[in-house]
């Protein structure tokens, strides 16, 4: 008896030790693989198709160092929990790199050989509260080539796997692509015009999306005068190109017939232009480019804007900071940008403040494909009334069912707008070397077409690419960090790219700044403001009317009853006073409703999220139960 207790004993025991055994081999190949399910909609936490692509093409061996400070008494926890997420994706990187990724880790101690080795990489040590410093930061190397990202905040998460790739791109690259940017605005930094108007000497920075280019692209300033493009430059950029001569647009048209491509933002009110009245911004005159664009077949109306109820966007205006609905300050969703563009397929949200539209039918050789445009219930406004007065533009709204082209991409052989060649210069002074000057004009044959396809992209808008309308600048831990509020950053960037970089970046970029509106509500609202409008040029409509009969009675009146009611003009007051009160009835009414709506919509939504999962788990709690007790039964 005691002998097959002992036996019992020792086979229970041995067993435990083998599932024991067992277990811990299967954590540990489990560690070594590091799968995860990512269960986001956009795949955000699995590496993208642009990525196994870069990686697919790499030769040789790509070191990428990890530094990261370890000591847990001085780290965050949000960092320290931040720091394993960028672990997991490095692993995901060396696991697709096929052995030509390789991860190195270290953790740079104070006075360490591996705080001496993240500094010479470029990677920053921080400061946080308790006065430690501290490292979380990457360093990619090929060759000779070493790129550094000094510091990496939890605030650009979905950007990290862009960030990374990108910097594995510029190490491969043996030298940077060259891009131009024209400009009547200071996209490039320097003295602030409107400082400089007060006597102040201040020094303006970069606007973001032309520091971001930067890291991948040497970016020349082209002058708003210059007579001809370099030839290094790969793609010319065009930033509200205003009161362009035609020597410049000619200079431009060349480069076009040289093989360049084009990506011009155009403006009929561009907020940013601060060269007229600053108080009053954008009053100024638009940009275009008008020889280029007729001879391409395009036109574009500089002194109309589009106004879009399905876009409009809430703003506070005026004295008083109140909120007014602005339909010509766009906020475009997914239903008004193409999915057929590898460039916009993935944006979802674009920003555009009072853009004007692009009609006409391409030249012949040219293809058009509209990028982003206005939903049917839009119309063409006034651009000074827009602005000024945008309380007018909802009141006197009256869509015309046509979708706007507010983005534009032309393909194919472009044909020269000066058939003629160069322009001719003005006439020298007092007549002097006018054998030179006539030489001049004449040297060289201008280009009549392009050797081969090429492209132009038209925005209908330049504000977009300012920093108020298109990022978030924040300060962490003494860093300033970058975050997109939109798609417009990501929507330069991806052409640049596609024209003159690496086109696998544009996945994972655009997928990063992914957002989701509340298109429903945004409907609903936009709906609602119609009626309410609607009611409201009613109540107008019918005060006019009652003034003039007011002002007819006043003139039947006889001279000495001038200030004296009456009866009928007291019976028309009357009833005007008794419609409004009527009319404000049905206002508060609709508005009612229309917050009756959107509370059960929100609430539909809240109930899904937060009772949905548990009533599936019961659910299938159940349906499991109810499935085993049938399974004994039959037993």
């Amino acid at each position: 008896m005691n002998k097959k207790k002992l036996e019992s004993i020792l086979f229970s025991t041995a067993g435990v030790a083998a599932m024991f055994l067992i277990l811990v081999a299967v954590n540990y190949i489990a560690s070594l693989a590091k799968a995860r399910v990512d269960l986001t909609a956009e795949k955000l936490y699995t590496l993208s198709e642009g990525t196994k692509q870069v990686l697919a093409k790499l030769e040789a061996p790509v070191e990428i160092r990890f530094y990261c400070t370890k000591d847990e008494n001085h780290v965050p926890v949000m960092l320290r929990n931040y720091a394993r997420r960028v672990e997991d994706l490095l692993d995901e990187y060396r696991q697709a790199g096929r052995g030509n990724i390789v991860v190195k880790k270290f953790d740079p101690e104070p006075d360490s050989d591996a705080e001496d080795k993240a500094k010479l990489d470029g990677v920053e040590g921080q400061t946080v509260q308790s006065g430690d410093e501290i490292y979380l930061g990457i360093a990619v190397s090929f060759l000779d080539k070493t790129t550094a990202l000094p510091f990496l905040s939890p605030q650009r998460e979905t950007l990290l796997e862009y960030d990374l790739t990108r910097a594995i791109t510029g190490v491969l690259q043996e030298q940077k692509p060259s891009i131009g940017v024209l400009s009547s605005l200071p996209v490039m930094g320097g003295m602030n015009p409107m400082a400089m108007r007060m006597g102040q000497m201040q020094q303006q920075e970069a606007w973001v999306f032309v520091s971001e280019l930067k890291r991948d692209f040497d970016v020349q300033e082209v002058s708003t005068s210059a007579e001809k493009i370099d030839d290094k430059i790969k793609v010319l950029l065009l930033v509200h190109p205003k009161d362009l001569s035609e020597t410049t647009q000619y200079a431009i048209d060349q480069f076009l017939m040289r093989g360049g491509k084009v990506i011009a933002f155009l403006d009929p009110q561009a907020i940013m232009d601060r060269s007229g009245n600053p108080q009053f911004p954008g009053l100024t005159a638009g940009s275009n480019l008008e020889k280029l664009l007729k001879a391409w077949g395009i036109e574009f109306d500089t002194g109309r804007v589009v106004a879009d109820m399905n876009y409009a966007t809430q703003l506070r205006m005026g004295q008083g900071n109140r909120v007014s609905q602005v339909a010509s300050f766009l906020n475009l969703t997914q239903e008004a940008i193409s999915t057929n563009d590898i460039a916009t397929s993935q944006i979802d949200n674009v920003m555009m403040p009072f853009p004007g539209a692009f009609t006409g039918t391409p030249a012949s050789g040219l293809t058009k494909t509209v990028l982003i445009h206005s939903s049917p219930n839009s119309q063409l406004v006034d651009r000074m009334i827009a602005q000024m007065s945008p309380d007018q533009i909802i009141r006197d709204f009256k869509p015309d069912n046509t979708e706007r082209a507010l983005a534009i991409k032309l393909t194919g052989k472009f044909k020269t707008a000066f058939p003629e060649g160069k322009p001719k210069a003005a006439p020298p002074a007092g007549g002097e070397n006018k054998e030179e000057a006539k030489k001049e004009d004449s040297a060289g044959d201008s280009l009549k077409e392009s050797k081969d396809e090429t492209a132009v992209v038209l925005f209908a808008d330049a504000d977009l690419l300012a920093d108020q309308f298109s990022v978030q600048v924040q300060n962490f831990f003494g860093q300033r960090i970058m975050i997109p509020m939109n798609g417009n950053l990501s929507l330069v960037q991806n052409f640049v790219e596609q024209f003159a970089g690496d086109s696998a970046l544009v996945s994972m970029r655009s997928r990063a700044t992914l957002s989701r509106p509340f298109t429903v509500v945004n409907k609903m609202r936009a709906e609602a403001e119609s009626r309410f409008q609607a009611a409201i040029k009613k109540l107008e409509e019918e005060q006019q009317e009652t003034q003039r009969k007011l002002n007819e009675l006043q003139q039947q009146k006889d001279k000495t009853q001038r200030f004296i009611l009456s009866p009928e003009q007291q019976a028309e007051i009357k009833k005007l006073q008794e419609r409004a009160v009527e009319v404000n009835k049905q206002l508060k009414e609709e508005r009612k409703k229309l917050r009756q709506d959107i509370d059960a919509l929100e609430n539909k939504v809240k109930w899904a999220n937060i009772a949905g999962m548990p009533f599936v788990v019961t659910l299938a709690g159940v349906g499991l139960a109810v499935l085993k007790r049938r399974r004994t039964a039959a037993k």
